[in-house]
């Protein structure tokens, strides 16, 4: 008797389970269509007739290698500086370590825009470094194909700091013990041992990192200007063509939307799969 009762207990909790309150899916749902229609209808007023044709046009090719090519760019500088920077807050602690890790983080919160003004203020013609860059080697940033890079490398590194280092705490620190304890230089166990582990870590921050550089907007236009074949990369075309042809802007948005989900794709295993 009390088996069954118990029986029909855990019947009567998982139909409670099943069932979620309506004061609750009311929202849900009106947030589901919040976010899926704007893209519904990107897709519904999309020229499918001659998407093909569009694409092909010589402004929207420059627009698309240039996007390409400044985030990949741009993806190898953050991989190159941000995998040691995460490195250093992960295993080599020291004073102020949550300042700077703070500071690292700063760009994911900060206005693009401001991050541009702050390029501008360091790199510029007039800037901190940019003055004695200009003065000593004639070198000039803001407003070119390098400037555009800057520009997504800032707002994109954080993105892959903080993969990494996730990865990196996450990894059995025993590992590296051990190859130190048989003679391994340091260089040769972050080399052999810790990058291996943080693979997964690094991938996933390079992906995300790459993504956040092709969307990129407010810091580029402000730093790199939008100049045609120059620094107008796909998002700042499609601000341009959003004023003067607005079905050429819906057919980049198109291409930005499939970036986005080919990133979602990749990364679904570690970011949106449920345990």
């Amino acid at each position: 008797m009390t088996v069954l009762r118990g029986r029909r207990t855990q019947r009567s909790a998982d139909r409670t389970r099943g069932r979620p309150p309506l004061v609750l899916m009311l929202p849900a749902l009106v947030g589901l269509a919040f976010l899926v229609l704007p893209l519904a209808g990107l897709l519904w007023r999309a020229p499918w007739s001659t998407l093909g044709t569009r694409l092909g046009e010589p402004q929207m090719l420059e627009a698309l290698k240039l996007s390409l090519v400044s985030a990949t760019i741009a993806t190898g500088l953050c991989l190159l500086f941000g995998v040691p920077l995460a490195w250093m807050l992960a295993r080599a602690p020291f004073r102020g370590v949550r300042l700077v890790r703070a500071l690292v983080t700063v760009p994911l919160v900060l206005p693009p825009v401001v991050g541009g003004v702050a390029l501008l203020l360091v790199l510029g013609r007039r800037g901190l470094v940019g003055e004695w860059l200009d003065r000593a080697f004639g070198i000039t940033l803001p407003f070119t194909t390098s400037g555009v890079v800057l520009a997504e490398t800032f707002v994109a590194m954080p993105f892959l700091v903080i993969s990494v280092e996730g990865a990196l705490r996450a990894a059995d620190a025993r590992y590296e013990e051990a190859a130190a304890t048989l003679g391994a230089g340091r260089w040769t166990v972050f080399r052999r041992v810790t990058l291996p582990m943080a693979a997964p870590g690094v991938l996933a921050g390079a992906v995300l990192c790459w993504s956040r550089a092709l969307g990129e907007f407010g810091a580029t236009i402000t730093f790199a200007g939008n100049f045609p074949g120059r620094t107008q990369t796909m998002p700042l075309a499609v601000y341009l063509a959003l004023e003067t042809d607005p079905q050429a802007a819906i057919v980049l948005s198109l291409v930005l939307l499939a970036v986005s989900v080919a990133v979602l794709a990749t990364l679904r295993a570690r970011w949106t799969a449920t345990p």
